[in-house]
């Protein structure tokens, strides 16, 4: 019953949709501009990148903050289930009629709380496939999919699979909107230079 009501609580917290809330303090909604997703990477194409970091800082602390509590209190099977929730809500909010953004952020910040080292090495995967590629997208579902196998490498708790197996997926899931985007080379890309 515990376990459930905490799950409950972490998908709430999960669904707060910080994009969405913070585009409308700035008089725009997401859901209507650039890619339509209310994540950090549009907020940082619409909105400029004070507020794409903002969104994104909010969405790590999603994942990272319930996780860390629940993870320290109750141990890590309720860690990886709170973590699970809260990206279940990120991406299927109940305040957006069960719409949300892609999970990487929230994603993000549950590994900081149970695998730092692990988030660590996925991080510095990403910057180099967006640094190469221009594609933050193509820079997630590669960093996502690095994720189990860095974990594996790292020889990380049997438990932590738990959740370094089917987050990832749950990543790629959302993200099939841009992979037909990359297939079709009509997906928009970060330029640095």
């Amino acid at each position: 019953m515990y376990f459930i009501l905490m799950v409950f609580i972490c998908y709430l917290i999960g669904s707060i949709p910080c994009g969405y809330m913070i585009g409308r303090r700035n008089r725009v909604d997401l859901r209507r501009h650039g890619s339509g997703n209310i994540g950090a990477t549009n907020a940082f194409r619409i909105l400029g990148p004070e507020v794409g970091l903002l969104v994104l800082l909010c969405d790590v602390a999603k994942g990272f903050i319930p996780v860390l509590i629940v993870n320290n209190i109750f141990g890590p099977s309720w860690g990886v289930g709170a973590g699970l929730a809260a990206i279940v809500g990120h991406n299927w909010s109940v305040f957006l009629g069960f719409r949300g953004g892609r999970g990487v952020a929230t994603g993000a910040g549950v590994l900081i709380a149970l695998m730092p080292g692990v988030v660590l090495i996925a991080f510095v995967v990403w910057v180099l496939v967006v640094l190469v590629s221009g594609y933050v997208s193509l820079g997630s579902i590669i960093g996502a999919v690095a994720v189990p196998i860095i974990a594996l490498i790292l020889r990380v708790p049997w438990v932590y699979f738990i959740f370094a197996v089917p987050a990832p997926i749950l990543v790629i899931v959302r993200h099939l909107p841009n992979i037909r985007r990359l297939q079709d080379g009509t997906e928009s890309r970060i330029r640095f230079w």
